[in-house]
């Protein structure tokens, strides 16, 4: 294990003692709140709590500052020529049967008509414009969303990948945190660029979207260059307290 990572599990390692100690402390002071309950009908509070879960911050989580200076500062290595098909020719099949791109919009749109696993129509609230598109499946409709890999491919081949096995790859152009439904022409305006060169024109979701880069970065080994951790950098200082994503394992 890496300094580096060692210095991350130590964070975790002390932010749960604190939210154990805190934990203590409450039952200390409110003892009917461990009371055994007899009564076991899930109420509507219950079900929205176990829905929130997955979303709310946890003592694993971990700032997305702290992550990005654990990353290595280098610049784009382009001794070897990049092609997409490095990576992938065509989406994955999920373990419920259907590729990884009908899995991604199923997460991220609503209102969701189905044919079997395809997404046949939806709406998506898209990050990267703000604006709510209307999706139908269709030849010439379908590209009105697509599915980005947040950290380009092409970037990341530049920043590490290029070194990758062709499973690491694949796993990587496959891996849900690196996709996200978005809107099909700031898609294709953001082409390959990194933090320092493209940011979505929502300016209310540049702090997540910095933070899931530096998570998928920090996931697969892949580096910064010194231009985009500045970047990224400035975007964190008006959400010093955005953390990671799916990181809670690693």
């Amino acid at each position: 294990m890496s300094a580096k990572r060692s210095r991350l599990r130590i964070r975790r390692l002390v932010a749960a003692a604190l939210a154990a100690a805190a934990f203590c402390a409450y039952l200390i002071a409110n003892p009917k709140s461990y009371q055994t309950q007899t009564s076991t009908t899930k109420t509507a509070d219950d079900t929205q709590s176990v829905a929130l879960k997955d979303t709310q911050t946890t003592a694993d989580s971990l700032l997305a500052r702290d992550v990005l200076d654990d990353l290595a500062v280098r610049e784009k290595d382009t001794s070897e020529k990049y092609y997409r098909k490095l990576f992938y020719d065509s989406w994955s099949t999920t373990s419920s049967g259907c590729n990884m791109r009908d899995a991604i919009l199923t997460r991220d749109l609503t209102e969701i008509v189905f044919d079997g696993c395809k997404v046949m129509s939806g709406k998506l609230n898209d990050p990267y414009t703000g604006q709510t598109i209307n999706f139908t499946r269709g030849q010439d409709t379908s590209s009105a969303i697509q599915i980005d890999h947040v950290v380009a491919l092409s970037n990341a081949w530049a920043t590490g990948a290029s070194k990758f096995d062709q499973t690491t790859r694949y796993n990587m152009s496959q891996d849900p945190l690196n996709l996200l439904a978005v809107d099909g022409k700031a898609n294709q305006d953001k082409s390959d660029q990194d933090a320092a060169d493209w940011l979505p024109p929502n300016t209310a979701f540049h702090c997540q979207y910095v933070a899931r880069q530096i998570s998928v970065k920090y996931k697969y080994h892949l580096w910064v260059t010194p231009k985009e951790k500045i970047a990224m950098q400035n975007v964190l200082t008006t959400c010093p307290t955005e953390t990671t994503v799916g990181l809670e394992n690693q």
